[in-house]
């Protein structure tokens, strides 16, 4: 079966169509806009009807961001590079993003949030012993840089498991060279 167009919405269906999708899960206004658009009979009518759910205080890429952050930090354990990177995917203006990242961070320890992720993500396995080969050590490494945390604390707590750690300082060096 063919895949369809969906059915395109005059004014009101649309407005009915944003607070559905509102209602459902929390949206930046790039989000909504874009999904307004491809169902969007007259596309003036998209940027109207933001506009009035902005005037309610119905969407706020503030509120979006803040609460965004939060939730990564809480939830997921994700440092603070990782977060901000997901809000700019979102299309939250950069200031935006970084205030509602630095608030969300502002009394969290990294070192902290990175043994909980790793506690989290080798459950049941003895990080030691894991970390003892070079090659799972750089692993672990990359995937704390993926998850978002900052080099020098990452290092410092791969150094309580695996003495190899200090190699990694040189890793990141030859990163940034390239």
């Amino acid at each position: 079966m063919p895949f369809s167009k969906p059915k395109l919405l005059a004014r009101e269906e649309l407005k009915t169509y944003a607070l559905r999708l509102l209602g459902a899960r929390s949206l930046s206004v790039a989000e909504l806009k874009q999904r307004l658009r491809r169902r969007a009979n007259n596309e003036a009518d998209v940027d109207e009807i933001v506009a009035s759910l902005k005037d309610l205080g119905l969407l706020s890429d503030s509120r979006f961001a803040d609460n965004f952050a939060a939730a990564r930090r809480d939830s997921q354990g994700f440092g603070q590079q990782r977060v901000l990177s997901d809000l700019l995917k979102k299309r939250i203006a950069p200031t935006v993003a970084a205030r509602a990242v630095t608030q969300a961070y502002a009394a969290t320890d990294e070192v902290t949030l990175i043994e909980e992720f790793l506690a989290r993500k080798f459950r049941g396995k003895k990080l030691g012993e894991l970390l003892r080969e070079p090659s799972r050590l750089a692993s672990v490494y990359r995937r704390l840089r993926q998850a978002g945390f900052s080099s020098g604390p990452s290092i410092r707590v791969l150094k309580r498991y695996a003495a190899e750690a200090d190699q990694l300082e040189g890793m990141e060096e030859q990163r940034e060279e390239s």
